[in-house]
């Protein structure tokens, strides 16, 4: 008698993500307010390099490390940390570089330190590397905000790496300067690493761009970036991890027998995202989403009367549904009303009580998506 397949040890109880789970019941016509990715097409610059480098070029193996070019532009991104080309990869997509890192950096029992809520791939790919994820709680109650000491109580002599997202997904909060100082000092000689994910740094609604973690924590810090949340590239699979010159060669290694190298076409179409008509693409892109931001937030406080957290960056708000049920209940209601959301659990314990509902739609879908909100809500208060 054939045995029941099982998944090697380390992949058993690790499922499709409860965002996934709430997509893929999803009815046809449904509005997707929960979505993680710009609805705006590719800039033109990119779009018309990626065309002239397919026709009139040969497009075979990059080096493993990626262009050096563009290497090159990365590490002038960061010019505090004085990057050499050797200490910046070019991954298929910022997820491949957060991949790359915790698989370099986590053995069986090292503990990582992940925001809740947090992106529900961090714990995921902690777990699959043989560490622990642990948390530092960023409070509901004080609308998400950095908690020194919160961060400091969670620390332990086993935390071998700390994340950081800024902006957040899921809350679309900055990390203030004095934030990011504050962690720093908590991490002051420590030895841990610092994961600093940047993937929205570019799609923020302060007046400067938000500030890195690597320009406080001098030390052992890694930071991934990439082009598909601000040059709206999610499917062109263009990321990089950049930083620590002993993590970054130990990843590289990984990244080599994992992905051989990212997509030649978008290295070459991605080095046309540091010219002046992409930076004017960057900051439209901008535009468009805090007239989107604002307009949701109005119709939320107006036509539902609920809370929501005003977001510094990012496409997301987290939306305070906790009168009308547990967040997986409401996400489940509105999903028969036609609207996708995703509840707060998906993102840890601080996430209950609330939505992540998106704004990469139009100002009209988004109408339509706040109407159907309303009529669901409703429903729920007839049958309580």
């Amino acid at each position: 008698m054939e045995e029941t397949f099982q998944p090697a040890t380390r992949l058993r109880g690790i499922q499709k993500s409860m965002i996934r789970q709430v997509f893929d019941r999803a009815r046809p016509g449904s509005i997707n307010l929960g979505l993680g990715e710009p609805d705006l097409p590719t800039p033109d610059v990119v779009r018309r390099e990626a065309a002239r480098v397919v026709v009139e070029e040969q497009n075979g193996y990059t080096t493993h490390a990626g262009l050096p070019v563009l290497r090159e532009r990365v590490a002038a991104e960061y010019p505090h940390l004085k990057l050499s080309t050797n200490q910046v990869v070019i991954t298929a997509g910022s997820q491949e570089a957060l991949y790359l890192v915790l698989m370099t950096l986590v053995d069986e029992g090292d503990e990582v330190l992940i925001p809740d809520p947090g992106f529900v791939a961090y714990p995921t790919i902690v777990r699959m590397a043989g560490g622990a994820p642990k948390f530092y709680r960023v409070p509901a109650a004080r609308g998400f905000a950095f908690d020194a000491a919160e961060f400091r109580r969670a620390l332990t002599p086993r935390t071998k790496a700390v994340v950081c997202i800024s902006p957040s997904n899921p809350t679309g909060r900055v990390l203030a300067r004095e934030d990011l100082a504050a962690m720093a000092d908590a991490l002051s000689g420590t030895g841990v690493y610092v994961i600093s994910d940047e993937i929205y740094r570019d799609i923020y609604f302060t007046d400067e761009r938000p500030a890195s973690a690597s320009e406080f924590y001098g030390g052992r810090v890694i930071v991934l970036g990439g082009l598909s949340k601000s040059m709206s590239m999610t499917g062109w699979r263009l990321g990089w991890l950049c930083g620590d010159r002993d993590v970054v060669r130990s990843a590289l290694v990984l990244h080599g027998y994992t992905t051989t190298c990212a997509s030649t076409v978008s290295q070459k179409a991605a080095l046309a995202a540091w010219t002046e008509e992409a930076a004017a693409a960057r900051a439209a892109i901008r535009q468009t989403f805090r007239e989107r931001r604002d307009h949701l937030l109005k119709l939320l406080s107006d036509e539902l009367r609920l809370r929501a957290v005003v977001p510094e960056g990012a496409f997301y708000t987290m939306v305070d549904v906790s009168e009308h049920g547990d967040s997986m209940s409401v996400a489940e209601r509105l999903l028969k009303h036609g609207v996708i959301t995703v509840p707060g659990a998906a993102f840890g314990p601080e996430g209950e009580g609330y939505l992540r509902v998106s704004f990469c739609a139009d100002l009209p879908v988004i109408t339509e998506g706040v109407r159907r909100m309303k009529e669901a809500l409703k429903a729920v208060n007839r049958e309580s």
